[in-house]
């Protein structure tokens, strides 16, 4: 049965923080993986996770640097991963795999916005390749844990998908690249692999959800020059932000990925986009928020998840 795009009361909202949707859950004895994991919200995501009982996965292109991000948070655990390398998801899933153990919770929050044109891989675009097929890929490699696990599938997602669809006809940008219309296609892209992994997913015990964690400043922004924040209307010369009211903090940015993995409100459910801890509207006009129409449309989910398995040459559920 498919969850409708339709606020649900959670009783959280936008200044929510993880630790506030977390509390009277115990997490004990659960095994959560939060990709990025070290910086901005997926850092508060982890030690929110971590206090409430959960033993934390994080995955990491630079584990020293993490390692050091994470001192003294108890229950964590560093590994090596470059989402944007195929043969670095493999390894680490093979890595996890061997260790018998089932994951409860993912939540995918690695992610790169507006970088300069760059090429990963076979010469894909990178933030449609470490956004979205890196994480394909290492949701479908870890998928025999996932489902021993039987929890929830989160993907970070974010209000940029309203900046473009999928571009079925240069999916990879080899004509014409333009960094905010790339990372809007790889956060719609986000959000059509949620929909379609809990199509596939819900059956075997699986849920799955995308989410726009709100406005933050944090490390995603490192590619952005000041200049162009300025002109954006984020911060001022100094380095401050306009509005600070615009802005959520990492504790309230992290809330809605967290209240995504763990809500009991969210149980039966899945599918569905999310925004200030509550399940958004759809889109409509100009609006600033809820979910346009394409990002949760079935049949594109369903072709999108085609093209990632033709691409990484893994599908945990072909056949």
């Amino acid at each position: 049965m498919t969850t409708p795009q339709k606020p649900i009361a959670s009783g959280f909202g936008a200044h929510s923080t993880a630790d506030e949707v977390l509390s009277g859950i115990d997490l004990t004895g659960k095994l959560a993986l939060v990709t990025g994991g070290y910086s901005g919200i997926g850092l508060e995501t982890t030690r929110a996770l971590a206090k409430a009982g959960a033993h934390v996965v994080v995955p990491a292109r630079r584990p020293e640097t993490a390692a050091e991000a994470l001192a003294g948070i108890d229950g964590v655990e560093v590994d090596r991963l470059d989402l944007g390398d195929l043969d670095s998801v493999r390894d680490f899933a093979d890595r996890f795999l061997a260790t018998g153990r089932g994951i409860d919770i993912v939540i995918n929050s690695a992610g790169i916005m507006a970088c300069p044109e760059t090429r990963v891989g076979p010469g894909w675009e990178a933030q449609f390749a470490t956004n979205h097929l890196g994480h394909y890929a290492l949701v479908n490699r870890l998928w025999p844990a996932i489902e021993r696990g039987g929890g929830r599938v989160v993907a970070v997602s974010s209000g940029g998908h309203r900046l473009s669809s999928i571009r079925w006809g240069d999916v990879q940008f080899e004509q014409d690249y333009d960094k905010w219309q790339a990372y809007g296609q790889a956060k719609t892209a986000n959000v059509l692999f949620a929909r379609h992994l809990d199509t596939l997913a819900a059956g075997r015990g699986v849920r799955a959800f995308a989410l726009h964690p709100g406005g933050i400043l944090t490390p995603l922004q490192r590619h952005l020059p000041k200049s162009e924040m300025v002109a954006l209307g984020w911060i001022d010369e100094d380095g401050k932000p306009v509005d600070p009211t615009g802005f959520k903090s990492p504790e309230e940015g992290a809330a809605t990925q967290v209240w995504a993995a763990t809500s009991p409100a969210l149980d039966g459910l899945g599918g569905v986009y999310l925004e200030d801890c509550d399940i958004a509207v759809p889109a409509e006009g100009d609006t600033r928020g809820g979910v346009r129409d394409y990002a949760v449309d079935p049949e594109q989910a369903a072709r999108l998840w085609a093209l990632s398995a033709e691409l990484t040459g893994v599908d945990a559920f072909a056949g």
